[in-house]
């Protein structure tokens, strides 16, 4: 298996993949485009990083879309996202599941929740002295019984500094061995200030593929304007400008309209490797 740490180059990228919902009126059509997108995402060489009940909204799993589809999850080119929003007996049924398919990258966070959702409790991850279980005891856990994969956590450079680097630590002391930032949309001090002081950890910087950026203004912690006028494709080019010794995790993006000009972002990178 490729280290993690040989995946973190200017020209790869993980795409956000969201598997679909499980009330979904069209689902035959939703597995369909699922499993087109994951396709064009491993032929492209790219990373599908499918997510977990995003926006605490009940969705298929990552591993049963695949194992119902018939996918083939490439080595090292699948990230699942794993929260705590699940009982104990699923938590270890998705692991489980990933490790057949031969799925070996984890992104563990504490998650989006809903009433519909359970909750992990401490004792099902084997945490003491914690009220409720995080991210940092997910990991552990993970960690611990699973130690084939190789787990991320997330990173929010809008969170208080210090409490976010006291936070990350402790994610790291229970094992997290790389991390994805929340969206960034220019250079960021808090995130320089995180490759200043772990410059061995790999780092991802999401970049916001929607040309909404006021949807982030939850993420930011500020209003940003509906019309605030956005181009995802150029702010991503500056991204990697500033930080080309990390990946990039794309969020939102446009499979019709922006996934040709990834490919050609790739391949014009890999041609100035060589």
């Amino acid at each position: 298996m490729t280290p993690i740490n040989d995946r973190i180059r200017p020209a790869g990228f993980h795409v956000e993949l969201i598997p679909p919902k499980q009330d979904s009126q069209k689902l035959e059509d939703d597995l369909g485009l699922f499993a087109s997108k994951f396709e064009r995402v491993m032929e492209s060489g790219f990373t599908a990083s499918i997510t977990d009940n995003a926006m605490g909204l009940l969705a298929f799993q990552g591993n049963e879309c695949i194992e119902e589809l018939g996918l083939r999850a490439r080595p090292d080119q699948v990230l699942i996202h794993l929260n705590t929003f699940h009982t104990k007996e699923d938590l270890d049924g998705i692991l489980s599941a990933c490790e057949k398919l031969g799925i070996r990258s984890i992104l563990a966070i504490s998650g989006d929740g809903s009433p519909r959702l359970p909750k992990l409790r401490p004792s099902d991850v084997e945490a003491k002295n914690t009220a409720s279980v995080t991210s940092v005891e997910l990991t552990r856990y993970i960690r611990q019984h699973y130690p084939a994969f190789t787990v991320g956590v997330a990173f929010n450079p809008y969170e208080p500094e210090a409490h976010e680097f006291e936070k990350l630590k402790r994610k790291i002391d229970a094992g997290a061995s790389f991390v994805i930032t929340q969206p960034i949309i220019d250079r960021n001090a808090v995130t320089d200030r995180l490759l200043s002081e772990y410059p061995g950890l790999p780092v991802f910087i999401e970049a916001w593929m929607s040309k909404k950026l006021f949807l982030l203004s939850d993420v930011v912690g500020y209003p940003i304007p509906e019309d605030a006028a956005f181009d995802p494709v150029a702010t991503l080019g500056q991204l990697r400008e500033y930080y080309p010794s990390c990946g990039m995790y794309l969020s939102l993006l446009g499979f019709k309209t922006q996934y040709t000009v990834i490919e050609e972002m790739a391949a014009g990178a890999a041609r100035r490797a060589t």
